[in-house]
């Protein structure tokens, strides 16, 4: 028999299969595609911020009862270089000092996202949706919204992107925008 000394070490070793911490970080792309009187001119890359409000609405969904918003009433809207001064986490619809949307397109509406379902942790509209530019403005950037209403200021607010350089838009121009967001 095997005596235990006291002055003897003990080591031993655990091994996971997989990290004891796990990280659940959402991020989202916009892919832009400018075209100008039919022909293709310029694809943009855009990453974006979700806002406070939009991490909020998830936990708020998922652990608090809030009634979803239906995958069909989320819509994109573009942000005005006029007046633009910084975006801001805090940022929500009724409230974003330092930006205002860009109205200029020939839609009644904002452009509906149309999200398809998810896969693989990734959710993305399969049709991009299209800005028909009726004048001469400044695309700064983009953001997603609960409200369809160009111009409104209700909804949530669930992430906004600016481009990395500024986009100049003439009539006839169109801005075809595929949206994904991945965990």
């Amino acid at each position: 028999m095997d005596l235990f000394n006291m002055l003897d070490k003990v080591a031993s070793c655990l091994t996971r299969k997989r990290p004891a911490e796990q990280t659940f970080k959402m991020r989202g792309r916009h892919y832009v595609e400018h075209y100008r009187n039919g022909l293709f001119l310029a694809k943009y890359d855009v990453k974006n911020d979700i806002t406070n409000e939009g991490k909020n609405t998830i936990f708020d969904v998922m652990f608090s009862d809030l009634t979803p918003v239906p995958a069909a009433s989320w819509y994109i809207g573009l942000i005005n270089i006029t007046g633009y001064s910084a975006l801001a986490a805090t940022d929500v619809m009724n409230s974003h000092s330092g930006w205002t949307e860009f109205t200029t397109y020939s839609q009644a509406n904002r452009v509906a996202w149309g999200p398809g379902n998810p896969v693989s942790q990734s959710i993305s509209n399969s049709t991009p949706a299209t800005f028909d530019i009726t004048g001469t403005g400044t695309v700064k950037g983009i953001f997603i919204t609960s409200n369809n209403t160009k111009g409104g200021t209700s909804g949530y607010l669930w992430s906004t992107a600016l481009f990395s350089a500024d986009v100049p838009v003439v009539n006839g121009d169109q801005l075809k925008i595929t949206y994904t967001i991945n965990a």
